[in-house]
């Protein structure tokens, strides 16, 4: 099962592994309340990439569709795949900071990772 939540929520026991998704450590958050099991920086988008975005909603489809490109030449589609194959025997929790809860890297991830456990020769 795969969940995003927001990195100034509560961590509870429920969220499983809590993966970090960010470029960035999330300002004020201490490190020990945050329960981070992992932290991949190589996931987030480019700064150039989230700024262009700034979490509008008329950009949310070509975010996703570019977030894609920039993961796919990155070499990240293997990391997608590691966290696909952990979701399907564990909960993860993608972590992020942004104020938008709807339109942010984290949710982006999450349907990315979804249609490459429904379709694994996707990725």
């Amino acid at each position: 099962m795969i969940k995003v939540k927001r990195a100034y929520e509560e961590a509870t026991e429920a969220d499983g592994a809590r993966i970090l998704v960010d470029r960035l450590w999330p300002r004020g958050l201490a490190t020990g309340s945050a329960r981070i099991e992992l932290w991949m920086k190589d996931l987030a988008p480019s700064h150039e990439l989230r700024r262009w975005f700034g979490h509008s909603p008329e950009r949310w489809q070509e975010f996703k569709a570019r977030y894609r490109r920039e993961l796919i030449e990155s070499g990240g589609t293997a990391r997608l795949q590691e966290l696909a194959q952990r979701a399907k025997s564990e909960t993860i929790t993608l972590v992020f900071a942004a104020k938008d809860e709807t339109y942010n890297n984290a949710q982006a991830l999450k349907e990315l990772i979804e249609t490459i456990q429904a379709n694994p020769d996707l990725s």
